[in-house]
């Protein structure tokens, strides 16, 4: 067996630093549970849901959307609670009853006039990883589950519905500003 080294023939496609991927991003979404939320899905005796959302995650939202980049929730589940988030935010791309995200990504960007790789996405759950592994910048809460965990760009040092969304957007924004 020879010693040496065979070398590919193709060209080792050059990875984008996080700066640079960042400034791309033209499209922020989001999973709601575990992401917007802590996981916890709160019922009273009645039967009445509650979620807990963060208010620094909202604020994040409303950042990006001062800084003109469009923001959408893409959920499976389907409640007056998450659309009642949605609308005191303005986000324009509320999805939910979803099973298909990264089609529904797919319907985004195209609609929109936007590639992959100018949408950040963040979830927490196996039901994320397409989407995950198919846009520009993928993160995930810090208590996300191992498999997205090991799939993301980047974990987050908050958990869900404590900054993670926060976290994420203000990521964005600085690497928007240092041009």
């Amino acid at each position: 067996m020879s010693s040496t080294t065979r070398r590919s023939t193709t060209p080792a496609k050059p990875r984008v630093s996080l700066q640079g991927t960042l400034r791309r991003i033209r499209l922020f979404a989001t999973d709601v549970d575990g992401v917007l939320t802590d996981a916890g899905m709160y019922y009273s005796e009645s039967g009445d849901e509650w979620k807990k959302f963060n208010t620094r995650d909202g604020m994040g939202i409303k950042l990006l959307q001062k800084a003109g980049i469009l923001t959408a929730i893409i959920t499976q589940e389907s409640t007056k609670i998450v659309m009642r988030r949605a609308q005191k935010l303005t986000i324009p791309e509320v999805h939910q009853g979803v099973y298909d995200k990264l089609a529904l990504l797919k319907e985004l960007i195209v609609r929109h006039g936007l590639t992959m790789e100018q949408v950040a996405y963040i979830g927490d759950d196996v039901n994320d990883l397409q989407a995950l592994r198919a846009v520009g910048f993928s993160a995930s809460p810090a208590d996300g589950m191992p498999p997205v965990l090991k799939t993301v760009r980047y974990v987050c040092k908050h958990k869900g519905g404590e900054g993670a969304v926060r976290e994420v957007a203000d990521l964005i924004l600085a690497a928007r500003q240092s041009r």
